[in-house]
Protein backbone atom coordinates (compact mmCIF):
# COMPACT_ATOMS: atom_id res chain seq x y z
CA UNK A 1 0.00 0.00 0.00
CA UNK A 2 0.95 3.75 -0.49
CA UNK A 3 2.53 5.52 2.37
CA UNK A 4 -0.20 7.56 3.92
CA UNK A 5 -0.60 11.18 2.81
CA UNK A 6 -2.12 13.95 5.02
CA UNK A 7 -5.35 15.05 4.20
CA UNK A 8 -5.79 18.58 3.26
CA UNK A 9 -8.93 20.47 1.92
CA UNK A 10 -8.37 21.52 -1.47
CA UNK A 11 -9.15 25.20 -0.70
CA UNK A 12 -6.30 25.84 2.02
CA UNK A 13 -3.79 23.33 0.05
CA UNK A 14 -0.58 25.55 -0.95
CA UNK A 15 -1.34 25.68 -4.99
CA UNK A 16 2.49 24.03 -5.75
CA UNK A 17 1.73 21.71 -3.05
CA UNK A 18 -0.80 20.56 -4.90
CA UNK A 19 0.66 20.49 -8.11
CA UNK A 20 3.46 17.91 -7.05
CA UNK A 21 1.58 15.98 -4.25
CA UNK A 22 2.18 12.75 -5.53
CA UNK A 23 5.72 13.46 -4.86
CA UNK A 24 4.61 13.11 -1.31
CA UNK A 25 4.66 8.89 -1.35
CA UNK A 26 7.76 7.51 -1.19
CA UNK A 27 7.77 4.89 -3.74
CA UNK A 28 6.93 7.29 -6.37
CA UNK A 29 9.24 9.67 -5.71
CA UNK A 30 11.88 6.99 -6.18
CA UNK A 31 10.36 5.35 -9.30
CA UNK A 32 9.90 9.18 -10.86
CA UNK A 33 13.53 9.66 -10.10
CA UNK A 34 15.03 6.93 -11.35
CA UNK A 35 12.81 6.79 -14.44
CA UNK A 36 13.85 10.28 -15.20
CA UNK A 37 17.50 9.42 -15.36
CA UNK A 38 16.65 6.56 -17.74
CA UNK A 39 14.30 8.71 -19.83
CA UNK A 40 16.93 11.72 -19.85
CA UNK A 41 19.64 8.94 -21.52
CA UNK A 42 17.37 7.75 -23.42
CA UNK A 43 16.23 10.83 -25.38
CA UNK A 44 20.13 11.74 -25.38
CA UNK A 45 20.95 8.37 -27.37
CA UNK A 46 17.42 9.02 -29.66
CA UNK A 47 18.57 12.83 -30.66
CA UNK A 48 21.82 11.95 -31.45
CA UNK A 49 20.86 8.79 -33.70
CA UNK A 50 18.35 11.08 -35.56
CA UNK A 51 21.29 13.23 -36.54
CA UNK A 52 23.58 10.44 -36.90
CA UNK A 53 21.45 8.69 -39.25
CA UNK A 54 20.85 12.21 -41.16
CA UNK A 55 23.82 12.52 -41.49
CA UNK A 56 25.30 9.14 -42.58
CA UNK A 57 22.28 8.56 -45.48
CA UNK A 58 20.64 12.13 -46.10
CA UNK A 59 17.75 10.71 -46.14
CA UNK A 60 14.58 11.47 -44.10
CA UNK A 61 13.19 8.24 -44.62
CA UNK A 62 15.50 6.16 -42.11
CA UNK A 63 14.08 8.80 -39.59
CA UNK A 64 10.58 7.71 -40.16
CA UNK A 65 11.85 3.78 -40.30
CA UNK A 66 13.34 4.32 -36.80
CA UNK A 67 10.67 5.58 -35.66
CA UNK A 68 8.75 2.97 -36.90
CA UNK A 69 10.96 0.11 -35.92
CA UNK A 70 11.40 1.12 -32.65
CA UNK A 71 7.98 1.26 -31.98
CA UNK A 72 6.48 -1.37 -34.47
CA UNK A 73 7.02 -4.56 -31.98
CA UNK A 74 4.33 -2.46 -29.79
CA UNK A 75 1.69 -3.63 -32.29
CA UNK A 76 2.74 -7.26 -31.86
CA UNK A 77 3.19 -7.95 -28.50
CA UNK A 78 2.29 -5.47 -26.27
CA UNK A 79 -1.48 -6.95 -25.95
CA UNK A 80 0.50 -9.91 -24.47
CA UNK A 81 2.64 -7.97 -22.50
CA UNK A 82 -0.22 -6.81 -21.12
CA UNK A 83 -1.35 -10.05 -19.85
CA UNK A 84 1.94 -10.65 -18.32
CA UNK A 85 1.33 -7.87 -16.61
CA UNK A 86 -1.85 -8.55 -14.82
CA UNK A 87 -0.65 -12.26 -14.06
CA UNK A 88 3.29 -12.16 -13.02
CA UNK A 89 4.97 -9.53 -10.48
CA UNK A 90 4.93 -5.98 -12.66
CA UNK A 91 8.53 -5.06 -10.90
CA UNK A 92 9.99 -8.75 -12.21
CA UNK A 93 9.29 -7.60 -15.59
CA UNK A 94 10.46 -4.17 -15.65
CA UNK A 95 13.44 -5.44 -14.53
CA UNK A 96 14.10 -7.60 -17.03
CA UNK A 97 13.37 -4.95 -19.36
CA UNK A 98 15.23 -2.70 -18.12
CA UNK A 99 18.54 -4.78 -18.36
CA UNK A 100 17.55 -5.65 -21.40
CA UNK A 101 17.93 -1.65 -22.76
CA UNK A 102 21.06 -1.84 -21.15
CA UNK A 103 22.03 -4.27 -23.01
CA UNK A 104 21.49 -3.01 -26.11
CA UNK A 105 22.66 0.89 -25.83
CA UNK A 106 25.89 -0.74 -25.03
CA UNK A 107 26.12 -2.48 -27.66
CA UNK A 108 25.22 0.23 -30.22
CA UNK A 109 27.89 2.12 -28.20
CA UNK A 110 30.55 -0.46 -28.94
CA UNK A 111 29.49 -0.86 -32.80
CA UNK A 112 29.61 3.27 -33.03
CA UNK A 113 33.07 3.45 -30.92
CA UNK A 114 34.97 0.84 -33.30
CA UNK A 115 34.03 2.67 -36.82
CA UNK A 116 31.70 0.07 -37.85
CA UNK A 117 31.14 0.47 -41.81
CA UNK A 118 28.41 3.21 -42.18
CA UNK A 119 25.49 -0.02 -44.22
CA UNK A 120 26.33 -2.24 -41.42
CA UNK A 121 25.93 0.70 -38.42
CA UNK A 122 22.71 1.34 -40.23
CA UNK A 123 21.62 -1.68 -40.12
CA UNK A 124 22.63 -2.98 -36.60
CA UNK A 125 20.90 0.51 -35.22
CA UNK A 126 17.45 -0.03 -36.88
CA UNK A 127 18.00 -3.75 -35.40
CA UNK A 128 18.69 -2.92 -31.98
CA UNK A 129 15.92 -0.02 -32.15
CA UNK A 130 13.34 -2.66 -32.94
CA UNK A 131 14.72 -5.11 -30.28
CA UNK A 132 14.20 -2.24 -27.97
CA UNK A 133 10.99 -2.00 -28.97
CA UNK A 134 10.44 -5.51 -28.24
CA UNK A 135 11.17 -5.47 -24.28
CA UNK A 136 9.21 -2.04 -24.39
CA UNK A 137 6.42 -3.54 -25.52
CA UNK A 138 6.74 -5.77 -22.27
CA UNK A 139 8.13 -3.27 -19.71
CA UNK A 140 5.52 -0.52 -20.73
CA UNK A 141 2.14 -2.20 -19.77
CA UNK A 142 4.14 -3.02 -16.22
CA UNK A 143 5.22 0.16 -15.85
CA UNK A 144 1.70 2.03 -16.66
CA UNK A 145 0.31 -0.70 -14.41
CA UNK A 146 2.66 -0.19 -11.23
CA UNK A 147 2.10 3.38 -10.87
CA UNK A 148 -1.50 3.20 -9.80
CA UNK A 149 0.39 0.98 -7.24
CA UNK A 150 2.50 3.83 -6.05
CA UNK A 151 -0.62 6.48 -4.86
CA UNK A 152 -3.88 6.53 -3.68
CA UNK A 153 -6.93 6.96 -6.53
CA UNK A 154 -7.94 10.03 -5.43
CA UNK A 155 -3.74 11.48 -6.66
CA UNK A 156 -3.83 8.99 -9.29
CA UNK A 157 -4.44 12.07 -12.27
CA UNK A 158 -1.39 13.99 -10.83
CA UNK A 159 0.69 11.02 -10.35
CA UNK A 160 0.27 10.42 -14.32
CA UNK A 161 1.04 13.81 -14.87
CA UNK A 162 3.95 14.02 -13.00
CA UNK A 163 5.41 10.40 -15.23
CA UNK A 164 4.74 12.64 -18.33
CA UNK A 165 6.94 15.59 -16.76
CA UNK A 166 9.61 13.45 -16.34
CA UNK A 167 9.60 11.99 -19.57
CA UNK A 168 9.57 15.35 -21.31
CA UNK A 169 12.24 16.95 -18.73
CA UNK A 170 14.08 14.21 -20.03
CA UNK A 171 13.71 15.09 -23.01
CA UNK A 172 15.34 18.39 -22.63
CA UNK A 173 17.94 17.48 -20.78
CA UNK A 174 18.54 14.77 -23.78
CA UNK A 175 18.45 16.44 -26.01
CA UNK A 176 20.99 19.33 -24.97
CA UNK A 177 23.22 17.15 -23.56
CA UNK A 178 23.30 15.72 -26.86
CA UNK A 179 25.15 18.51 -27.70
CA UNK A 180 27.96 18.57 -26.31
CA UNK A 181 29.28 15.24 -27.39
CA UNK A 182 29.22 16.49 -31.02
CA UNK A 183 30.69 19.83 -29.71
CA UNK A 184 33.45 18.27 -28.11
CA UNK A 185 34.66 15.26 -30.59
CA UNK A 186 35.25 16.23 -34.04
CA UNK A 187 34.43 12.33 -35.14
CA UNK A 188 31.14 12.00 -35.22
CA UNK A 189 31.07 8.46 -34.35
CA UNK A 190 33.18 8.90 -31.43
CA UNK A 191 30.38 11.15 -30.06
CA UNK A 192 27.68 8.86 -30.48
CA UNK A 193 28.79 6.24 -29.30
CA UNK A 194 29.40 8.58 -25.94
CA UNK A 195 25.86 9.46 -26.36
CA UNK A 196 24.91 6.20 -26.71
CA UNK A 197 27.34 4.81 -23.72
CA UNK A 198 25.70 7.56 -21.23
CA UNK A 199 22.42 6.26 -22.50
CA UNK A 200 23.42 2.55 -21.33
CA UNK A 201 24.46 4.11 -17.70
CA UNK A 202 21.44 6.01 -17.41
CA UNK A 203 19.13 2.61 -16.68
CA UNK A 204 21.43 1.46 -13.53
CA UNK A 205 19.25 4.30 -12.24
CA UNK A 206 15.99 3.25 -13.01
CA UNK A 207 17.04 -0.60 -11.71
CA UNK A 208 17.85 0.72 -8.53
CA UNK A 209 15.15 2.20 -8.16
CA UNK A 210 12.65 -0.47 -8.83
CA UNK A 211 15.08 -2.83 -6.49
CA UNK A 212 14.43 -0.16 -3.49
CA UNK A 213 10.30 -0.10 -4.16
CA UNK A 214 8.23 -1.07 -0.85
CA UNK A 215 5.39 -2.15 -2.77
CA UNK A 216 5.02 -5.74 -4.46
CA UNK A 217 2.51 -6.76 -7.23
CA UNK A 218 1.00 -10.39 -5.73
CA UNK A 219 -1.20 -10.87 -8.97
CA UNK A 220 -4.34 -12.92 -8.33
CA UNK A 221 -4.57 -16.55 -9.33
CA UNK A 222 -4.82 -16.58 -12.93
CA UNK A 223 -8.29 -17.81 -14.13
CA UNK A 224 -7.89 -19.46 -17.87
CA UNK A 225 -5.65 -19.47 -20.24
CA UNK A 226 -3.32 -16.21 -21.39
CA UNK A 227 -5.55 -16.15 -24.71
CA UNK A 228 -8.85 -16.13 -23.01
CA UNK A 229 -7.52 -13.20 -20.62
CA UNK A 230 -6.59 -11.46 -23.60
CA UNK A 231 -10.06 -11.77 -24.81
CA UNK A 232 -11.32 -10.83 -21.65
CA UNK A 233 -9.27 -7.69 -21.78
CA UNK A 234 -10.20 -6.45 -25.67
CA UNK A 235 -13.94 -7.09 -24.94
CA UNK A 236 -13.95 -5.20 -21.54
CA UNK A 237 -12.84 -2.07 -23.76
CA UNK A 238 -14.90 -2.45 -26.93
CA UNK A 239 -17.95 -2.99 -24.28
CA UNK A 240 -16.96 0.44 -22.77
CA UNK A 241 -18.06 3.24 -25.77
CA UNK A 242 -15.69 5.95 -23.52
CA UNK A 243 -12.60 3.80 -23.07
CA UNK A 244 -13.31 2.33 -26.58
CA UNK A 245 -13.15 6.27 -28.09
CA UNK A 246 -10.49 7.44 -25.57
CA UNK A 247 -8.28 4.60 -27.54
CA UNK A 248 -9.11 5.59 -30.61
CA UNK A 249 -8.35 9.46 -30.01
CA UNK A 250 -5.10 8.05 -27.99
CA UNK A 251 -4.04 6.62 -31.62
CA UNK A 252 -5.14 9.57 -33.80
CA UNK A 253 -3.11 11.43 -31.64
CA UNK A 254 -0.01 9.89 -32.08
CA UNK A 255 -0.29 8.98 -35.64
CA UNK A 256 -0.99 12.39 -36.46
CA UNK A 257 0.29 14.92 -34.13
CA UNK A 258 3.58 12.98 -32.62
CA UNK A 259 5.05 13.22 -36.27
CA UNK A 260 5.93 16.87 -35.78
CA UNK A 261 8.71 15.97 -33.30
CA UNK A 262 10.04 12.83 -34.79
CA UNK A 263 11.12 14.58 -38.03
CA UNK A 264 12.10 17.94 -36.46
CA UNK A 265 15.95 17.10 -37.49
CA UNK A 266 14.73 17.34 -41.13
CA UNK A 267 13.21 20.90 -40.15
CA UNK A 268 16.48 22.08 -38.74
CA UNK A 269 18.84 20.34 -41.80
CA UNK A 270 16.68 21.21 -44.77
CA UNK A 271 14.23 24.39 -43.66
CA UNK A 272 15.67 25.80 -41.31
CA UNK A 273 19.56 25.12 -42.00
CA UNK A 274 20.42 25.31 -38.29
CA UNK A 275 22.17 22.43 -38.17
CA UNK A 276 22.98 19.54 -35.08
CA UNK A 277 22.76 22.58 -32.48
CA UNK A 278 19.23 23.82 -34.12
CA UNK A 279 17.68 20.43 -34.17
CA UNK A 280 18.72 19.85 -30.36
CA UNK A 281 16.99 23.31 -29.41
CA UNK A 282 13.85 22.47 -31.09
CA UNK A 283 13.74 19.00 -29.05
CA UNK A 284 14.53 21.02 -25.61
CA UNK A 285 11.83 23.62 -26.64
CA UNK A 286 9.39 20.87 -27.77
CA UNK A 287 10.17 19.44 -24.51
CA UNK A 288 9.70 22.43 -22.20
CA UNK A 289 6.10 23.20 -23.92
CA UNK A 290 5.75 19.63 -22.94
CA UNK A 291 6.54 19.77 -19.43
CA UNK A 292 4.55 23.25 -18.67
CA UNK A 293 1.59 21.03 -20.21
CA UNK A 294 1.76 18.68 -17.79
CA UNK A 295 2.26 21.03 -14.90
CA UNK A 296 -0.58 22.68 -16.26
CA UNK A 297 -2.81 19.00 -16.15
CA UNK A 298 -1.12 18.17 -12.65
CA UNK A 299 -2.52 21.60 -11.09
CA UNK A 300 -6.37 20.92 -12.31
CA UNK A 301 -6.77 18.24 -9.26
CA UNK A 302 -10.35 16.67 -9.80
CA UNK A 303 -11.77 19.06 -12.50
CA UNK A 304 -14.76 17.29 -13.92
CA UNK A 305 -15.06 16.69 -17.67
CA UNK A 306 -11.93 15.58 -18.32
CA UNK A 307 -12.47 14.28 -21.64
CA UNK A 308 -14.17 17.63 -22.80
CA UNK A 309 -10.56 19.91 -22.07
CA UNK A 310 -9.13 17.23 -23.86
CA UNK A 311 -11.00 17.33 -26.88
CA UNK A 312 -11.00 21.01 -26.81
CA UNK A 313 -6.90 21.42 -26.32
CA UNK A 314 -6.46 18.44 -28.97
CA UNK A 315 -7.94 20.97 -31.53
CA UNK A 316 -6.15 23.77 -30.09
CA UNK A 317 -2.75 21.20 -30.54
CA UNK A 318 -3.78 20.69 -34.56
CA UNK A 319 -4.03 24.46 -35.31
CA UNK A 320 -0.43 25.20 -33.76
CA UNK A 321 0.87 22.04 -35.32
CA UNK A 322 -0.39 23.54 -38.69
CA UNK A 323 0.77 26.60 -37.89
CA UNK A 324 4.48 25.26 -36.88
CA UNK A 325 4.74 24.03 -40.25
CA UNK A 326 3.70 27.32 -41.92
CA UNK A 327 6.81 29.46 -39.84
CA UNK A 328 8.61 31.57 -41.97
CA UNK A 329 12.14 31.06 -39.97
CA UNK A 330 13.39 29.06 -36.90
CA UNK A 331 12.38 32.18 -34.43
CA UNK A 332 8.95 32.19 -35.09
CA UNK A 333 8.96 28.09 -35.04
CA UNK A 334 10.31 28.12 -31.52
CA UNK A 335 7.74 29.39 -29.74
CA UNK A 336 4.96 27.91 -32.20
CA UNK A 337 6.45 24.24 -31.24
CA UNK A 338 6.49 25.44 -27.43
CA UNK A 339 2.67 26.28 -27.76
CA UNK A 340 1.90 23.27 -29.69
CA UNK A 341 3.62 21.10 -27.48
CA UNK A 342 2.19 22.02 -24.56
CA UNK A 343 -1.32 21.30 -25.91
CA UNK A 344 0.17 18.02 -27.01
CA UNK A 345 0.77 17.04 -23.62
CA UNK A 346 -2.14 18.34 -22.15
CA UNK A 347 -4.27 15.99 -24.43
CA UNK A 348 -1.93 13.10 -23.45
CA UNK A 349 -2.05 13.63 -20.19
CA UNK A 350 -6.02 13.80 -19.72
CA UNK A 351 -6.82 10.90 -22.00
CA UNK A 352 -4.19 8.59 -19.78
CA UNK A 353 -5.51 10.13 -16.28
CA UNK A 354 -9.40 9.02 -17.60
CA UNK A 355 -8.34 5.71 -18.98
CA UNK A 356 -6.67 4.89 -15.46
CA UNK A 357 -9.37 6.27 -13.95
CA UNK A 358 -12.00 3.71 -15.75
CA UNK A 359 -10.43 0.50 -15.53
CA UNK A 360 -10.40 -1.75 -12.33
CA UNK A 361 -6.79 -2.95 -11.09
CA UNK A 362 -7.38 -7.17 -12.04
CA UNK A 363 -8.11 -5.37 -15.38
CA UNK A 364 -5.35 -2.75 -15.58
CA UNK A 365 -2.57 -4.35 -16.99
CA UNK A 366 -4.56 -5.89 -20.15
CA UNK A 367 -6.44 -2.13 -20.42
CA UNK A 368 -3.15 -0.44 -20.80
CA UNK A 369 -1.79 -2.70 -23.11
CA UNK A 370 -4.39 -1.70 -25.28
CA UNK A 371 -4.03 1.48 -24.80
CA UNK A 372 -0.78 1.42 -25.53
CA UNK A 373 -1.09 -0.65 -28.37
CA UNK A 374 -3.07 2.71 -30.12
CA UNK A 375 -1.00 5.52 -27.92
CA UNK A 376 2.26 4.15 -28.83
CA UNK A 377 1.36 1.70 -31.90
CA UNK A 378 0.18 4.82 -33.69
CA UNK A 379 3.64 7.10 -33.86
CA UNK A 380 5.74 3.95 -35.89
CA UNK A 381 2.45 3.68 -38.26
CA UNK A 382 2.64 7.27 -38.74
CA UNK A 383 6.35 7.78 -38.97
CA UNK A 384 6.54 5.30 -41.87
CA UNK A 385 3.84 6.91 -43.62
CA UNK A 386 4.65 10.35 -43.27
CA UNK A 387 8.88 9.25 -44.23
CA UNK A 388 7.12 8.12 -47.04
CA UNK A 389 5.14 10.69 -48.52
CA UNK A 390 8.05 13.05 -47.50
CA UNK A 391 10.14 11.49 -50.21
CA UNK A 392 7.42 12.21 -52.67
CA UNK A 393 5.83 15.65 -50.61
CA UNK A 394 7.09 18.90 -49.14
CA UNK A 395 7.07 17.90 -45.59
CA UNK A 396 5.63 20.92 -44.15
CA UNK A 397 2.61 20.15 -46.28
CA UNK A 398 1.83 16.38 -45.26
CA UNK A 399 2.29 17.68 -41.40
CA UNK A 400 0.14 20.43 -42.25
CA UNK A 401 -2.67 17.92 -43.03
CA UNK A 402 -1.66 16.19 -40.41
CA UNK A 403 -2.81 19.30 -37.89
CA UNK A 404 -5.97 19.62 -39.53
CA UNK A 405 -6.64 16.05 -39.71
CA UNK A 406 -6.28 16.11 -36.06
CA UNK A 407 -8.34 19.29 -35.07
CA UNK A 408 -11.25 17.74 -37.50
CA UNK A 409 -11.45 14.74 -35.60
CA UNK A 410 -11.42 16.64 -31.88
CA UNK A 411 -14.45 18.79 -32.78
CA UNK A 412 -16.13 15.85 -34.79
CA UNK A 413 -16.06 14.21 -30.91
CA UNK A 414 -16.72 17.08 -29.37
CA UNK A 415 -19.90 18.20 -31.53
CA UNK A 416 -21.22 14.01 -31.21
CA UNK A 417 -22.92 12.22 -28.29
CA UNK A 418 -19.48 10.25 -26.96
CA UNK A 419 -19.12 9.65 -23.34
CA UNK A 420 -15.91 11.10 -23.83
CA UNK A 421 -17.12 14.63 -22.97
CA UNK A 422 -18.65 13.93 -19.48
CA UNK A 423 -15.60 12.15 -18.31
Amino acid sequence: MPDPVPEVSASRENPLARVFRAFTYRDFRLLWFGAFTSSSGTWLQETALAWLLLQLTNDPFYLGLNGFLSTAPILLFTLVGGVLADRFDRRRILLASQWAQLFFALSLALLAFFNTPVPLLVSSALLLAFLTGCVQAFGGPAYQSLIPMLVDKKDLPNAIALNSIQFQLARVVGSTVSTFPFAIFADQMLAASVSFGINSLSFVAVIFALMSLSVSHIPKAAVGNMRSQLREGLNFVWHQEGLRSLTFLAFGCTFLGMQVTVFLAVFAKDIFHTGARGNAILMAISGVGAVVGALIVASFGHIKHKGRYALVMQICFGISMMAFTLAPNVWIAYPVIFIASIFMMCVFSLITSLVQLLVTDDMRGRVMSIFMLAFRGGMPLGSLITGFLAKKIYLPYVLLVEGLLLAIIAFCFLISKSQVKEH
